[in-house]
């Protein structure tokens, strides 16, 4: 047995997430060439590198096939219910930084916070005789915060990609995404509401609390914890 450490397998989070292990004398990369998903890990014995998407790595925490791995807060929160009861958070890295938010068009001059969006969800249903619809990939984190702060009259609308785009081609009014810079709401007319900020995001390395573990493998956790200096 060994420790597996699920890793995102491309692009900026993979490089930082490299970078961040390194610093920290642990030498994590590919076996092989960048298309192959076998890793490699120097500098401690007893840890397996798995290569996968960031957006795998939180259904492998949960099933317990991996029991490290590094992705979004936002991820993790969206794709496992009852989240903290599935892994734990053991060290925000820095990184991978982004904030999920509710944004409406920027034309909307009526409309500033939650309340307001209420309001015209509410006049846009008499209107128009179907709900506001909210463009998002986060269901749940959406649905949880719209109820939280008493916005009922909406539908969500699954967006996967382009959210920004939604408003412009009238699939959707309203939009909830993540965003680092806000440059691309703003190319888009698009402007965050005053307190719809749902969830600040950054990269974290997680443990499964349902993954097994051995003796070897808990002195193994223990060696890789300490080398980390994770409180």
């Amino acid at each position: 047995m060994s420790i597996k450490l699920g890793v995102p397998s491309k692009g900026r989070l993979m490089e930082k997430t490299f970078d961040w292990f390194g610093e920290r004398g642990i030498t994590l990369g590919r076996a092989g060439s960048d298309r192959e998903y076998a890793g490699r890990v120097e500098g401690i014995e007893g840890v397996e590198l798995v290569l996968l998407s960031a957006g795998e790595i939180p259904r492998e925490l949960a099933a317990g096939r991996i029991h490290l791995g590094v992705t979004g807060t936002d991820l993790v929160q969206e794709k496992l219910a009852n989240w903290d009861q599935q892994v734990e958070s053991l060290a925000e890295m820095g990184f991978g930084h982004a904030d999920l938010i509710i944004a409406v068009p920027a034309c909307w001059a009526d409309v500033d916070g939650l309340d307001d969006l209420d309001a015209a969800a509410a006049l846009f249903r008499a209107r128009h005789g179907f709900r506001l619809r909210i463009a998002t990939k986060y269901h749940r984190l959406v649905r949880d915060f719209l109820r939280d702060n008493g916005v009922a009259d909406y539908q969500l609308v699954d967006s996967q990609g382009a959210t920004e785009g939604t408003v412009a081609n009238e699939t959707a009014e309203a939009i909830a995404d993540i965003t680092s810079t806000g440059d691309t709401l703003r190319a888009n007319h698009l402007k965050i509401l005053s307190d719809g900020l749902i969830l600040r995001s950054q990269a974290t390395l997680f443990r499964s609390r349902k993954a097994q573990l051995s003796d070897d493998d808990r002195r193994v956790l223990g060696a890789l914890v300490e080398r980390l200096k994770i409180d």
